[in-house]
């Protein structure tokens, strides 16, 4: 014959193992390890045991104890399992897709596609299927190279990996430059770098083309950056240039003006404010202010940008012997606009949301405000 405390363990097991949310298995918990519980209850009754017992029902309770202990915590465990990847969309992908005129009743919120899911274990009428969307930075990047291309600039490309005569010496950056360090900058072992900007695509440019040059260039760029709200080690950016005879800094103004409208909408306050780069000359960072964006009235550091400074022109004209770029017949403006920063502002929300390893919470973050404003882009 069994003894009790067997069947006690067997109870426990089946209703730990039965529980399917974590209320119930807390309740089983409560139930046989709480202190008014059916395992604090035999060790109460262990006191008025025979002596001769106490030695083989002690050993077989702390037996059923740790078994029951044991299996709280493993279906304790699968809970926290399912929660942490309850984001992930549970779809039998086995399974004929079909798509209903209307979502599922009681799912609220949802008004896209369907499939019905007759006599699948689980679910009954509709599945919502999510629809497959472009992430924030793409929409961001798109939205803006149409703006620009509208504006008559034309597309550029350029490799990722560079040496550091396009990255910063074309570029009128000194070798003392903190940029240049290598604690700010990604080296190669044969002494090439990861571009941390897209302007090399404009030093290419140049070297391939006379003037005059209208262009932007959007891609990839690195720099040694933590992760964090404002800051990542690869980032994504437009960088444009404009050269032609008696380009001044009200062109540069009046372009940027024209897109920062375009993209955040017409009501969009645009402010210059004096900087320093290298490579322009005067320099100027670019800020906004609008209320379609989270923050109203805060004016938010958007862009840099200047006239393209005399030294760079002659370091083209160096790299290609002639005197195309001659500084006292033309004159240009270039500007940097980083989409990661354009799309945190859009979303306010931080930039390290944008790289969260699961796509589902991308855009759970980021993805909702972006489609809600910026009515001018929606008929480029």
């Amino acid at each position: 014959m069994l003894h009790p405390l067997e069947d006690l363990r067997t109870t426990a097991l089946a209703e730990i193992n039965a529980a399917n949310d974590e209320q119930a298995l807390e309740a089983a918990r409560v139930k046989y390890l709480g202190r008014s519980g059916s395992i604090s209850a035999w060790s109460e009754q262990m006191k008025t045991l025979p002596k001769e017992e106490k030695p083989v029902v002690g050993k077989l309770l702390n037996d059923v104890r740790t078994a029951v202990t044991v299996a709280i915590e493993s279906r304790a465990q699968e809970f926290r399992a399912q929660k942490e990847s309850g984001a992930l969309a549970r779809i039998d992908i086995s399974l004929p897709g079909a798509t209903g005129p209307t979502g599922p009743t009681g799912y609220s919120g949802y008004s896209g596609h369907s499939t019905p899911l007759t006599g699948y274990s689980g679910y009954s009428g509709y599945l919502p299927l999510e629809r497959g969307s472009l992430h924030p930075l793409t929409q961001v990047l798109e939205r803006s190279i149409q703006i620009f291309r509208r504006m008559g600039f034309a597309l550029a490309d350029g490799p990722d990996v560079e040496d550091e005569w396009h990255c910063f010496d074309a570029l009128n950056t000194p070798p003392e430059h903190p940029a240049r360090n290598e604690q700010d900058t990604f080296y190669l072992p044969d002494g090439r770098l990861l571009r941390t900007h897209t302007s090399t695509v404009q030093i290419r440019t140049m070297q391939a083309a006379p003037p005059p040059v209208r262009v932007i260039a959007p891609g990839a760029a690195y720099r040694r950056d933590e992760l964090d709200a404002t800051h990542s080690p690869q980032f994504h950016q437009i960088e444009g240039l404009y050269v032609d005879e008696n380009v001044s800094i009200a062109d540069l103004k009046g372009a940027l003006e024209f897109f920062m409208r375009e993209l955040f909408g017409p009501g969009t306050g645009v402010q210059f404010r004096p900087h320093y780069f290298p490579f322009t000359e005067p320099s100027l960072e670019v800020y906004v202010r609008s209320k379609a964006l989270k923050g109203g009235e805060r004016w938010i550091e958007v862009a840099g940008s200047g006239v393209v400074h005399p030294a760079v022109f002659e370091a083209i004209n160096k790299a290609r012997g002639d005197k195309a770029y001659d500084p006292e017949k033309w004159s240009g403006y270039a500007f940097g606009l980083g989409m990661d920063r354009l799309a945190a502002v859009f979303e306010a929300v931080r930039m390290s949301a944008f790289w969260h390893f699961e796509i589902g919470a991308v855009h759970r973050t980021a993805g909702g405000r972006l489609r809600s404003i910026a009515p001018t882009c929606r008929s480029i």
